[in-house]
């Protein structure tokens, strides 16, 4: 049964509400076109159900934690934490997602946007049947036609190793590692990506025994190599059993946890026992059951919907256009990204002139104790790339602010040499998340040190650091005479 077609007929459908859905969604709307959202669990995806949001809040309730054990050894306040009511941590993450979730709903609403709950498979080019549980009131099956444009933003899934089948105790993914039952004393973390960081950070932080282990030479691999550096400084200060260059070589599931054999870095054979074997090794695109040959769309090597023409994120096939995570790089998978490519798709779609997703200038952050922050490119990219570069670091301990926080960290810049354009800077230490900002705005106007330099930064913060460095850069510094 389907529902009548007039009815059915939108000018955009969007398949997926994640951030890169909905804000597609959002912004066709506003722009007064007709718009379809097909969903088939809750808007808000991923980031706010599953990721960036509940974890984000659980690693706030990590920082509270760290800063009473801090008011205690260093600053002589005598506080102590009893003990982590989990339920009632639970209760606030998930009242803090509710809220979200229903502000979601409640844009969508309010902007016009019709919402058909079900699972999408595409039957054209710019058809897509819609399936549900339905109600007799209400048909399961749903044909619907894009008269201008289907934006496809069905987002990603946690990675697995063969072998290793999450069960949501013993094994999980970072999709359900928040929402297993209680805190466990013992973690082994494979992935050493920024999503393996924050979760190895998180539990270390409720007193667990973490041990990270990352396959590449070093964590945070896609990061400049001085914030992978100190992160691991950071993290085994800290008490976390940081291995990178180390693979998982077997798995044994036990009654109450895991035995795992990990062959380090030096060649060594290491058994790992841990109550909790957390699963952090990527994110694939989700693309099955979708349909897509009947479209005339493909996916790369990888699964990935590759576009057409990235300017306007438009695949071989006229109308139809990828956001999120099933965009292959330069696209990020964050959601951030995934906003700014909704933003694009849905004003190309309208007719508007708009500027393509400058990936270059999109921020990267760890979530972890201490953070990382970082935009543009890295050193090491920086060189490959032919640029000859003038770089500068600075330890945040050099200013006053950073010694009151204690966590270490530095800022680093990478720009062209003989004072040119500034190509990438990198952040790490506290609340670094909250200081990129400003580094995104002089690597995507393309600023050059002098134009940073004659800015006065604030006294006393952590950010003074960065205009330090820019300060040096420009010929005028003073913590390097």
């Amino acid at each position: 049964m389907t529902i009548d077609t007039g009815v059915n007929t939108s000018d955009v459908i969007v398949i997926g509400g994640g951030t890169g859905g909905y804000s597609t969604a959002l912004r066709a709307a506003g722009l007064g076109l007709d718009v379809t959202l097909v969903e088939r669990d809750k808007v808000g995806g991923t980031c706010l159900h599953r990721g960036c949001i509940p974890s984000k809040a659980m690693l706030h309730a990590a920082e509270l934690v760290d800063g009473i054990a801090e008011a205690r050894e260093r600053w002589g306040v005598k506080a102590t934490v009893d003990a982590v009511d989990w339920g009632a941590l639970v209760a606030t993450r998930d009242d803090i997602v509710a809220r979200n979730h229903k502000g979601v709903e409640a844009h969508l609403a309010h902007a016009g946007v019709r919402v058909v709950r079900g699972s999408a498979r595409l039957t054209g080019a710019r058809t897509v049947r819609v399936e549900s549980a339905g109600t007799e009131s209400a048909p399961g099956v749903h044909d619907l036609t894009a008269r201008r444009a289907l934006v496809l933003a069905t987002g990603s899934r946690p990675r697995t190793l063969p072998g290793l089948d999450p069960d949501g105790r013993r094994v999980v993914t970072s999709d359900d590692a928040l929402f297993a039952p209680g805190l466990p004393a013992s973690v082994l973390v494979l992935g050493g990506g920024a999503i393996g960081a924050e979760y190895a950070s998180f539990h270390r932080s409720m007193g667990a025994e973490v041990t990270l282990v990352e396959a590449a030479d070093r964590i945070v691999p896609l990061e400049d190599a001085d914030v992978s550096r100190h992160l691991t400084r950071g993290l085994r200060k800290r008490g976390i059993d940081v291995q990178a260059g180390a693979r998982l070589l077997d798995a044994e599931l036990l009654e109450n946890g895991v035995r795992a054999r990990v062959r380090t870095a030096r060649g060594e054979t290491r058994t790992v026992t841990a109550e909790r074997l957390l699963v952090a090794v990527g994110r694939a695109p989700v693309t099955e059951g979708l349909g897509l040959e009947a479209a005339g769309l493909t996916t790369d090597e990888r699964g990935f919907v590759v576009p057409e023409d990235w300017g306007r994120l438009e695949t071989a096939v006229p109308g139809v256009h990828v956001v999120g995570d099933l965009l292959p790089p330069p696209s990020l998978g964050l959601a951030h990204a995934s906003f700014a490519e909704g933003l694009l798709v849905a004003e190309t779609v309208a007719g508007l002139e708009s500027p393509a997703v400058d990936y270059a200038t999109v921020p990267r952050v760890t979530y972890s104790s201490p953070q990382t922050a970082s935009v543009g490119l890295s050193e090491a990219e920086a060189r490959a790339r032919g640029h000859e570069v003038d770089v500068d670091t600075m330890p945040l301990t050099a200013v006053a602010k950073g010694m009151v926080h204690g966590q270490g960290g530095m800022v680093k810049v990478v720009a062209e040499a003989g004072g040119g354009q500034v190509l990438g800077v990198h952040l790490v230490g506290p609340n670094v998340s909250e200081m990129i900002a400003e580094s995104q705005l002089i690597v995507g106007w393309d600023a050059e040190p002098s134009d940073v330099a004659r800015h006065v930064h604030a006294h006393p913060t952590l950010s003074e650091a960065v205009g330090e460095v820019f300060l040096t850069l420009a010929g005028r510094g003073l913590h390097q005479q």
